[in-house]
Order: C-alpha cells, then structure tokens, then sequence
C-alpha cells in the first residue's frame, strides 16, 4: 500500500455501444454500507488471538471432513490438537493428492478429500512445471475468498476513511470467465470465471467487465475491446496482476490521455512481484490513487496488505484455511519442522503449507515467505519453492534473483519489463544465462555490463554463488537483452497470454530454458 491515495471481483450486467458503457453508472453509492460493514470486520480482526483462531478453525475443519475418504483414512475422527494433525498427515504435494486422490475420482470429486461433490475446479499452470493442475474449488472456499475480498475493502477505507470506492465500477482484469461442464454439476476453468459464476446478484451492478466482455478468451482482442467499452470515468477500483494491468492502462491512456482512468481511488494488485511494475504503473495513477498488494491462490487467499508497503502482508486467520510454515531448507527432509501461527519465527525462509475448506490437507503451495511479525502475523512473499537456481550448488532464491536483477539495472539505467533465467552447461563448467526484456529498447552492449553488475551483485548476496565463481564451477553470467514485447509475443505463441498467466522468472531445466530461449529469439 502507498500514500498515493488503489483480487478478484464479478461481471456486472452492463452491454451496448461504448459510449453507453463509458457513461455507465452503478445504481448508488453504496460505500457508507461497506464502511458500517468494514469497521464491524476490522474490529473483530482486531480481536482474533492467532494461535487459538487457527486451532479452532482446524479443528472445524477437520470435524466436517472427518467422513470423507481422506478423513477415515487418517483419522480426523481422533484428532483433537494441532500436533496430532501433524504427525498424522504427511506434507504433499499437489502431485501426491493427484495421484491418490483425485484423479481415481476427476472430474467428480465427491467426499473424496472434502464433504459433498465439489463443483469447481480452478485451472492453474504453473510457471515452473508448465502441467495445468487442477484445483478443487467449494463453495465453503468461494465464501472464504469472497470473505478476503471484504478485507481488502475494509483496509482500503481504514487508511481512506473518505474515499468512495463503491460509488463506482471495480473494474477486474482476468481471465475468461467462461467455465467448461465436465461432469454433471462440476465445471472448471479460470479463477476468475468461478469467482464471477458466484458472485451475488445484488452486487453486480459493481462490477466490471460485463459478461460479453468477461468471456473473451483471445487476450489481445480481449484488451481492444476493454479500451474501447471501459466507462472510464465510471472505475474507482481496478485489480489484476502488474503486468497485464500496465498492458491494459498503456492502451486506455492511448485512447484517452492521461491518467485513463480518472476517478481511479484503489488498484489492487498481486500475483508477482510489485517492484518492477512500481514506478511504471504510477504514471498512469491519478493524485491521490492507493495500491493495496493482496496474496491470493487458486488454492486459498492468504494474506493482504493492512499496513504500508513493505510492511508485511497481514496473514488472514479466520477465511478456511490453516496454515503451515515449513523452513525451507526443511521441505525434502523426512521429518521438517512444521510451525504455525503459535511458533512462527520471523526473519526464517518458510514454504507455505495449505489444510483449507476446498480439502487441501498440508498441501506444499509451492510459496515461499518471512515473517516480519508474530502478532499480528505479518509476512513478505520472498519467492517460491521450485522459483530458485541451483543448478550447480549455487543455491540462489527467487528473491535474491530479483533484488540483484533491480540493483544491477538501476545502476546502469535500465528498467526490466520481463525477464527469464536458466543455467547453461559447458563441458567442464557452466553459467547463468538471462534472457531480459527492457522497459524500452536499449543498446545491445548493455548486455555485457548488466552481467557484470549482475554477478557483482550476486556475489555480494549469495555466500555458496561467490564460493562457485570463485572456485571456478560457475563462469560469468551471460546476458541477452530481447526487444520490446519479446515475452509477450512468447506467451501468446504458448496461449498463455493474460489473465493469470506469469512470465516463468527461473526455468531450471536445461531443455525447458533452451526451448524458452529459441522462442524468444534469443
């Protein structure tokens, strides 16, 4: 969040010309009730103890699930405590709960790891596998998630008591919201379009886009015709992930000057790292516009922004999911630490862990956070399990990645729009190829001195990468600089432009980089 005072939202029923749309206006300004109904939130928030919040809610958890396949196999039936649960149910993956639980049953998952059919199954590729999962959905989890889209609201007004935000459109920029039946009562398809099938009727005059516009699957068309629909004036919230929000504002502001959208109060954004998009997306912003960062999952939503950016993201204790806390040096050892809302710690390198309503039971999310505060708990999302490179013993985070790529190009000038890394072998030793995309075309011989910077960097922050370079395993970082909208053309060559789609930031398999690489044209 930002004193600049700006995750998923509905459709609304709006459709017509665009100059309709762009004099659309919500029945009324509905903000004084959100307001009564935050303060109300914010105070019983206020109140939650963490440790026992999160006891009880397993324990509900637990009670409900105690009949269902999963739950007679392991015996929630006997298990009244939190160290109880955690020696009887193992960590997995979500290979693991694939393999013996869902897909014997797919598409109909009925009481297999949660009461009842389920009706949803969100789509999810991961960046770093590329393998679509497929992620069970309840309606217990849809009013989780619905729940947190409330706090975010409430956070907003609690830091801007006098903004209006419900006296407009929350404009929400997603992926198709088209869903696929697969089975009788089960459908599947993008978060979004879940969110949008559930959202109550009441609040759809609220949200934006309108379902003709929702459902565009094809990205690029998708992005014309909001420019050319959006009641720009009519907006006072917009969320979405950075990347995709910067393509959508560029091309409003191309139409409509600056800023498009004018009476723009709250962007929310998440999904990637902010940094990057900061100052790229400011521009765009009108006076006195906030941002919020929020951590959702397809998996459950996990923490929001209560405070000032870089803060910490407070972790939300009472929306359907217990969480787990894994040091991540830990996660492949037979028997890891598992902490909790009573043991985190702050300042170590935790995996996330998942028991949720939607029947994830201690489910590697595959995120990686630390803690910057007990209590409340607060965390900062610092990278993810498989979004590291260690190809050759160097062991680099996901967040050192990031924050040498930033130090190293702002010493010299340059802003990062999208960049890729793998490792390249050679005969007797290898290096660290990066593939990056500048904010705006740059000289090609930056490439040489944004390695060097970058190794520099590197060196500084990583111990096992300075012992590698120094001891000769690891060769100097190469590094290509690819032409405006290089990754964009990619994604879209992959089908995998838009929405919840992300640039995969390490590709650790050689073969999977290479392929990347010659795509790219680098």
């Amino acid at each position: 969040m930002t004193g600049r005072g700006v995750s998923k939202g509905g459709s609304a029923p709006f459709a017509g010309s665009g100059a309709a749309l762009r004099d659309a206006a919500v029945p009324f300004d509905a903000t004084p009730l959100l307001r009564a109904a935050a303060a109300l939130r914010l105070r019983r928030v206020e109140r939650l103890d963490p440790a026992a919040t999160q006891a009880a809610l397993l324990r509900r958890l637990l009670r409900r699930a105690a009949g269902t396949h999963f739950g007679r196999a392991h015996g929630f039936g006997g298990i009244r405590e939190v160290a109880n649960y955690q020696s009887r149910v193992p960590l997995r993956r979500y290979e693991d709960f694939w393999r013996d639980w869902w897909q014997p049953a797919f598409p109909r998952l009925d009481s297999v790891t949660w009461p009842g059919p389920v009706p949803y199954l969100a789509l999810s590729s991961g960046t770093t596998s590329g393998s679509t999962k497929y992620i069970p959905v309840t309606r217990p989890m849809v009013r989780a998630n619905r729940g947190a889209a409330v706090d975010v609201l409430a956070w907003h007004l609690r830091h801007h008591p006098r903004s209006r935000v419900f006296g407009g459109l929350s404009f929400m920029l997603g992926g198709s919201t088209a869903l696929d039946r697969v089975a009788p009562g089960v459908r599947q398809g993008d978060l979004s379009g879940i969110a949008a099938a559930e959202v109550p009727r009441l609040l759809r005059p609220w949200g934006f886009p309108p379902p003709d516009l929702a459902l565009i699957a094809d990205w690029d068309r998708k992005l014309e015709v909001l420019a050319e629909r959006t009641p720009a004036a009519a907006v006072r919230m917009l969320s979405g992930t950075p990347s995709w929000l910067l393509l959508l504002l560029e091309r409003l502001a191309a139409r409509l000057g600056m800023p498009p959208l004018p009476g723009l109060e709250l962007l929310v954004h998440g999904g990637i790292a902010w940094a990057p998009y900061r100052d790229r997306l400011a521009p765009f912003l009108p006076a006195g516009c906030a941002t919020r960062e929020v951590y959702p999952a397809s998996e459950g939503f996990c923490a929001i922004a209560d405070r000032g950016e870089g803060e910490g993201l407070r972790l939300l204790l009472d929306r359907g999911v217990f969480w787990e806390f894994v040091p991540v040096r830990e996660l492949d050892s037979p028997s890891p630490t598992r902490h909790w809302a009573a043991t985190i710690e702050t300042g170590t390198d935790y995996a996330v862990i998942v028991t949720s309503c939607a029947g994830l039971w201690s489910y590697v999310l595959g995120d990686t956070v630390r803690f910057v505060e007990r209590a409340p708990p607060r965390l900062l999302v610092t990278g993810r399990t498989s979004y590291g490179l260690s190809a050759f013993g160097e062991h680099l985070t996901g967040e050192e990645i990031d924050r040498a790529l930033l130090q190293a190009a702002g010493a010299l000038g340059l802003g990062i729009a999208e960049y890729t890394v793998g490792p390249v072998f050679g005969a007797t030793r290898g290096r660290h190829r990066w593939l990056v995309e500048p904010a705006a075309a740059a000289d090609p011989g930056h490439g040489a001195r944004l390695a060097r910077a970058l190794d520099a960097a590197l060196i500084l922050a990583n111990d096992d990468y300075a012992v590698h370079r120094r001891g000769g395993q690891l060769d100097t970082p190469e590094v290509t600089l690819l032409p405006p909208g290089a990754f964009a053309r990619w994604m879209r060559a992959q089908g995998k432009l838009g929405g919840q789609h992300k640039v995969p930031r390490v590709l650790a398999d050689p073969a999977r980089f290479a392929a990347a690489a010659k795509g790219l044209g680098g």
